[in-house]
């Protein structure tokens, strides 16, 4: 009988994907394992295999469309046998099969998902006020977010596949509980405002001369739109500002360069930043942190994944180098350049772009004389590195000194105060600079 291939749980949160080419056409002999689609998500890019060998009897997407999880993506035809139409479903099965139950998407026919029948049952008048019937299907991540956005997820509408709580859905809900007027209810909804919301995009400009474009947030945007909104409302942001004079370390980057790329790495000043921030992660470990407002405590990582960002025309993504402590400066050139390529060409996984206990910004080769970073949630700090320049410098005291020509390096460390002060955050800092403007001193920590 017919195969319908859905799109799986992605793990992490996601939700959906954007498919970015169907390689297949309907009546089209397919292997098992053969790339059917490529599908991107707000993490990476991914080929979609065939489940079986047989024939394509439907495609049910298109390039551009945004799929589910759950939902079907194609029906396949087995390999020698009929073209049958696929067995009728009712309702209720098919939303069982999509609803989430150990991460499962196809279950056996008659099998109720956990917590079934009998709490399906109960009367939503039963319950209290806004407080959905039956078992809550979220990914753990979603209830997490909920705890920590102390938002009760029984109390959710869900928006997703078989009834499925997004974190869309979470991060709704709690905005709603942020505004006074805000009710969670079953009744009919509210009357039509009349006037426009804030939030919403004036519109009396649509059909003037020259018109406007209405482009959708799509995948990695998106993803950025909301994880940027997330974090900037939940975490009380602090930037603290200071310069390194990198003069002697790019002295020994230009001496080393050709070495490194002949080995296959690049040796830019992100590789320093990254191996000077180990060290100084080390020394002050809550910048190596996370925050549990559930359970009121802080969560201290020790092993130090550095993420840095990339500038791709999908949008800003943060792929993730891992036990930076333990790797050379080689060993962080090589592997920056690998992870750089990999992400700008879309081939970057989701293991490549997450697990990250700190984060590196570099707009140098941009331009700029400073930055105030958005720190990547659930991170609790962020390093920013703006353009290095050739400035005066006046070496010596007031009696005795010379003005001479040095490269200078503005930083700046944005922090979150619920885990981080100011005065941790200059110590950090200065650390960071101690180790860049000593190449043998950064070399040691290797």
């Amino acid at each position: 009988m017919p195969v319908e291939f859905r799109l799986p749980d992605l793990g992490e949160g996601i939700t959906e994907g954007e498919i970015i080419e169907v390689l297949v056409h309907e009546g089209d002999e397919v292997e098992d394992g053969q790339t059917v689609l490529i599908i991107e998500t707000d993490k990476a890019t991914a080929e979609v295999p065939s489940p079986v060998t047989g024939t394509v009897k439907e495609i049910r997407v298109k390039a551009g469309q945004t799929a589910r999880v759950g939902e079907v993506l194609i029906v396949f035809l087995k390999a020698g046998e009929g073209r049958e139409e696929p067995e009728a479903r009712p309702p209720q099965k098919e939303r069982e099969e999509r609803e989430e139950g150990g991460g499962k998407l196809f279950k056996k026919s008659g099998e109720p998902p956990s917590g079934g029948v009998a709490e399906e049952s109960k009367k939503k008048e039963d319950l209290p006020a806004g407080t959905f019937a039956g078992p809550v299907a979220a990914a753990p991540s979603t209830r997490r977010l909920a705890r920590e956005l102390g938002v009760d997820i029984s109390r959710v509408k869900p928006s997703g596949p078989g009834g499925r709580v997004t974190p869309e859905d979470v991060r709704e809900f709690a905005e709603g509980l942020k505004r006074p007027e805000a009710k969670v209810t079953q009744g009919p909804p509210p009357a039509v405002k009349t006037e426009p919301e804030e939030t919403a995009a004036p519109r009396e400009f649509e059909h003037a001369p020259g018109g406007v474009e209405r482009i959708p947030l799509r995948s990695v945007r998106r993803s950025t739109a909301k994880h940027v909104a997330m974090a900037w409302s939940q975490i009380p942001h602090v930037t603290h500002t200071d310069v390194a004079d990198i003069s002697q370390i790019e002295a020994f980057r230009h001496k080393h360069v050709e070495h490194v790329a002949a080995q296959g790495g690049v040796l830019s000043l992100t590789v320093f930043a990254i191996k000077a921030a180990a060290a100084a992660l080390k020394k002050f470990p809550f910048f190596n942190s996370s925050i549990d407002m559930d359970s009121e405590e802080i969560v201290v990582k020790h092993y130090h994944n550095i993420g840095f960002a990339v500038d791709t025309d999908r949008g800003l993504l943060v792929p993730v180098i891992r036990g930076v402590d333990c790797k050379s400066i080689y060993d962080i050139a090589v592997e920056l350049k690998e992870l750089t390529e990999k992400t700008r060409q879309g081939r970057a996984t989701r293991e490549d772009l997450s697990g990250g206990t700190f984060t590196i910004t570099n707009i140098g080769s941009i331009g700029g004389t400073g930055l105030s970073p958005i720190i990547n949630y659930p991170e609790v700090a962020i390093l920013g590195m703006a353009q290095a320049r050739l400035q005066p410098v006046v070496i010596g005291d007031e009696k005795n000194f010379e003005i001479v020509p040095r490269l200078i390096l503005p930083l700046g460390v944005t922090f979150d105060h619920r885990v981080l002060d100011g005065a941790e955050a200059a110590r950090f800092l200065t650390t960071i600079i101690d180790e860049l403007q000593d190449p043998e001193r950064l070399l040691m920590s290797s």
